[in-house]
């Protein structure tokens, strides 16, 4: 729990350039980690899921930033 409290408040520090080529690299690294798992590696299935979150966490962060300032 207080790894993934560390991991939010390093990512709302983090500038907005940062964020997107941080996007860009999970996403990439996602479609590697599918990839892996059509050909059968099982233990890409952990890593997937941890990519994915982390992605998700990233693009919420970015999302607020829109709305905060859009108002």
């Amino acid at each position: 729990m207080a790894k993934r409290r560390e991991e939010v408040d390093r990512l709302h520090d983090t500038p907005e350039e940062e964020l997107k080529a941080e996007a860009a690299r999970l996403k990439e690294s996602l479609f590697r980690l599918n990839f892996k798992l059509a050909l059968g590696e099982v233990d890409a299935i952990k890593k997937i899921r941890q990519e994915k979150k982390s992605l998700a966490r990233i693009r919420t962060i970015m999302r607020e930033r829109e709305t905060t300032a859009g108002r």
